[in-house]
């Protein structure tokens, strides 16, 4: 109940959020707990959508997915920043690197990150003060499963090429096989 009370003293008269992902069931989630700590959320799923919502009714306070099917998150962050330079967002992703962390505070994000990400870690971002660093995180994964995220990321990007991605890791391509047939690292 102290993370309610707090969102509900820090987030002030305009209460709007968007929130801008393609998974359905993580969109809906986290718009039911962001409504039990205050927020009004609006849970759209494409960039334009997004874009739009953005232009006609710049909301407060943006969760924003990176990677939509229709294109990259960053694109609303822009358009949200340049229609309401105040606004708090957020962008999260699956999809963790430095590049695209630097790139998203770049363009306007207040900050950055991994999924999975809970409420109560996006309501921490979305109120944090400029200069507040955030906490380390309860359950970091351990280096084996940042290791196989990467792998797998790197596969997904190669079209699940096994000898592409395997060149592209600079790894023996049966090493590459053996690592995708065994199951994730907890």
């Amino acid at each position: 109940m102290k993370n309610n009370d707090r969102a509900l003293s820090e987030i002030g008269a305009d209460n709007t959020l968007l929130i801008l992902d393609d998974d359905e069931p993580f969109r809906r989630r986290l718009a039911r707990a962001m409504e039990k700590r205050g927020f009004a959320p609006t849970a759209l799923e494409t960039i334009a959508a997004g874009r739009a919502f953005c232009t006609a009714t710049p909301p407060a306070y943006a969760v924003i997915d990176l990677r939509l099917e229709d294109g990259n998150g960053l694109d609303v962050v822009e358009v949200l920043r340049e229609k309401r330079p105040n606004a708090r967002i957020i962008v999260l992703t699956g999809y963790g690197a430095i590049a695209t962390a630097v790139a998203a505070v770049k363009i306007g994000a207040t900050d950055y990150l991994s999924k999975p990400a809970d409420a109560n870690d996006v309501t921490n971002a979305l109120l944090a003060n400029d200069g507040d660093l955030p906490p380390p995180p309860e359950n970091p994964m351990s280096a084996d499963r940042v290791r196989w995220e990467h792998i797998q990321r790197v596969y997904e990007l190669c079209d699940r090429n096994v000898s592409e991605t395997a060149r592209r890791l600079n790894m023996h391509r049966r090493t590459l096989q053996r690592i995708l047939a065994k199951r994730s690292p907890r």
